[in-house]
């Protein structure tokens, strides 16, 4: 009989719809080793919840995390929930012998990450961490330019994540902007992806030096919220507490050096994601508003016709893009998620390490954390002493 894992998704807003999307997705697109089923939904607000459920494909919904953990028809947990229910609801599951699935940042602070980890490992189930980009063709071949030598020794790590859609005052202070529940602003929801593509393309990072700033100090309180909108209530302002802008230098293990920038405040960009890295043979530059490109230059090329090429990132040779379209046939956002759960369900299905997984996250939160020290001590800061 045909494999079935049983999927329990914890949030049902914006990560939770495109998880969802993605699963729906997987059965279609891949000839994966397990079907999944979608069985049950969870979220606090009923009302939506249950609309969400239906309109989204699952079969049934919880209200209360600890219910569809206890299930004894859920094999799997995804997390998408914000930052502050990650620990406990990622060791509970592991603790009943789930399988877990957690959107990044994996924690609040590495201290947490860290206990993830350990419960996940000690309980053996699979774990596996939200950085979707890497999952992104056009980063995977990337990687393999690397990987085989075409750049050459790797000099340099440029990379920006610049968003505006904060830049009104007038825009309340959502979850996202209250370190209680999201534990950084900009820094770690953005800055989080950005450092784990340097891990994932450069190495391990050596030491960091940053510098952060709260540009609009106090937002109006929620009137109401859903995915990245919401309404204010301009009647009652709240402070904000989290930064609006991180940039942050840093030395990898391997030699080369990094500047990040990270910043909601940055106008005209909407989802704006680059990076460029320069080797002694060459550079690449990819851009996450042209997912399917990357920009690949070659000191080998011929003098006098050298220059940055754009390859576009749709053959069947690439990563995964023989599941999709003929080539040229564009893909987007959505399906990095489609490719990210679909070796999630291989790792169950195969008992297979998954990657990237939460040892991943905690080394994510680990540079998170010693920027913030760096910050606060106005200090270069080694991130192995964090």
């Amino acid at each position: 009989m045909r494999k079935k894992i049983n999927v329990g998704l914890v949030g049902y807003k914006f990560m939770g719809k495109a998880h969802s999307n993605a699963y729906r997705k997987i059965g279609m697109f891949f000839d994966a080793s397990a079907d999944v089923v979608m069985k049950a939904l969870c979220g606090r607000e009923e009302e939506w919840l249950k609309e969400s459920a239906a309109k989204f494909g699952w079969e049934s919904y919880e209200t209360d995390w600890k219910k569809l953990i206890a299930r004894k028809d859920i094999d799997a947990i995804d997390i998408t929930s914000p930052s502050n229910t990650h620990k406990d609801v990622a060791i509970e599951a592991a603790k009943a012998g789930k399988h877990v699935f957690c959107e990044k940042p994996l924690a609040l602070n590495v201290s947490d990450a860290r206990e993830m980890l350990k419960a996940a490992n000690d309980n053996k189930v699979k774990h596996q961490i939200g950085f979707n980009y890497r999952f992104a063709p056009a980063v995977l071949l990337a990687k393999q330019l690397i990987e085989t030598g075409k750049i050459g020794q790797v000099f340099h790590f440029r990379g920006d994540y610049l968003q505006d859609y904060i830049i009104d005052p007038e825009f309340p202070k959502v979850w996202r902007l209250d370190k209680t529940v999201a534990g950084s602003g900009s820094h770690g929801d953005l800055g989080a992806h950005v450092i784990d593509l340097a891990r994932f393309l450069v190495g391990e990072f050596k030491t960091v030096n940053g510098c952060s700033k709260t540009f609009i100090k106090e937002r109006p309180a929620v009137e109401k919220m859903q995915g990245l909108s919401a309404e204010a209530n301009m009647d009652n302002m709240a402070e904000v507490d989290v930064d609006d802008a991180t940039m942050f230098m840093a030395e990898f293990e391997c030699g080369a050096l990094g500047l990040f920038e990270a910043t909601r405040f940055a106008a005209g960009h909407k989802n704006a994601l680059t990076f460029e890295i320069n080797g002694s043979k060459g550079s690449i530059i990819f851009e996450l508003e042209r997912l399917n490109e990357l920009k690949y230059f070659s000191r080998d090329d011929e003098e006098g016709l050298q220059g940055f090429r754009t390859i576009g990132v749709t053959e069947g040779s690439h990563p995964y893009m023989t599941h999709w379209w003929p080539a040229a046939h564009i893909i987007g956002y959505e399906h990095t998620f489609v490719h990210q759960l679909y070796e999630f369900v291989e790792c169950i299905a195969n008992d297979k390490a998954a990657r990237p997984d939460f040892g991943d996250g905690v080394k994510c939160s680990q540079v998170l954390d010693a920027v913030d020290l760096s910050i606060e001590s106005k200090s270069w800061v080694n991130v192995s002493d964090v």
